[in-house]
């Protein structure tokens, strides 16, 4: 009998002695069998690699419109029932649900920042053409920059890249459920002369029909009543000369407006590329 309970108390002694000098087996264990930490470190890569260039891009697009909405109000005042510009701007805000607060301190700032405006030619990858729309204070140093930015992607500033565009009235719409065949003929209904497929900033599908500057109102009143979701309209540079590059210029021609674009002092940049069939 004493023996059994010496046995017993032996026993326990070893197990209470291999817990004690084992504690760094249980944390193991553990942290292989709770995937609560695994989560942590998948919702920061998901935020490190798409919430963050998103919110970078919707920053950038901001700033883009609120440089556009100060040309406007240089170029036609601020209220938006006597400039037709400044109107289209608003509404293409509205629609992108940006803050109403960023866009009146734009039209209120308009006056009091200094500024000019300039629009230079220029030619990319593949002998493309690029039209970059700018504001800034200092006319030199944007001017620096945008040759840098070119002489860096293969491109270069030049003179008479303009002819190969015509500016024109669009129309942009809701894709929806709209194939490309029944757009065609809304346009044709509408009176628009042609009509892209295209995506927005946020890559969603979107059709843009094209017209004359004089006929952009009555186009666009046109689809609405053909049952056609617009989204806004204005003016644009369309190009009637187009540009085909292959696959390799088009990875060099992209790079090349994406930097364009991620210049503080660019407005917008407009282009005739398309892509070799």
């Amino acid at each position: 009998m004493l023996g059994e309970m010496m046995q017993r108390a032996f026993t326990q002694a070893v197990r209470f002695s291999s817990a004690l000098q084992c504690p760094v087996l249980h944390s193991y264990r553990w942290l292989h069998t709770n995937p609560a930490l695994f989560a942590g470190h998948n919702k920061w890569s998901k935020v490190k690699d798409i919430k963050i260039p998103k919110d970078a891009a919707r920053a950038r697009l901001i700033a883009k419109y609120t440089m556009m909405i100060r040309i406007a109000v240089r170029e036609g005042g601020p209220n938006p029932e006597f400039n037709i510009g400044l109107a289209q701007l608003l509404e293409q805000c509205r629609n992108k649900n940006f803050p109403k607060a960023t866009v009146e301190g734009a039209i209120k700032g308009a006056k009091s920042k200094p500024g000019m405006q300039h629009l230079y030619e220029a030619t990319g990858p593949g002998g493309c053409t690029l039209l970059i729309e700018i504001l800034t204070d200092n006319n030199t140093r944007s001017h620096q920059e945008i040759k840098r930015i070119m002489t860096k992607h293969g491109g270069a500033l030049c003179e008479g890249g303009r002819r190969n565009f015509d500016r024109k009235g669009v129309v942009s719409a809701s894709r929806d459920d709209i194939t490309f065949e029944k757009a065609l003929d809304l346009a044709i209904e509408a009176g628009a002369e042609d009509v892209q497929e295209t995506e927005d900033e946020e890559e969603r599908p979107i059709l843009q029909f094209i017209c004359d500057m004089a006929s952009m109102k009555a186009v666009r009143s046109a689809l609405e009543s053909l049952g056609v979701h617009t989204l806004s309209s204005g003016m644009e540079f369309i190009s009637h000369t187009p540009s085909l590059l292959n696959q390799t210029q088009l990875e060099t021609a992209s790079s090349l407006l994406e930097a364009l674009n991620d210049s503080p002092d660019v407005v917008r940049v407009w282009d005739n590329i398309q892509a070799q069939n």
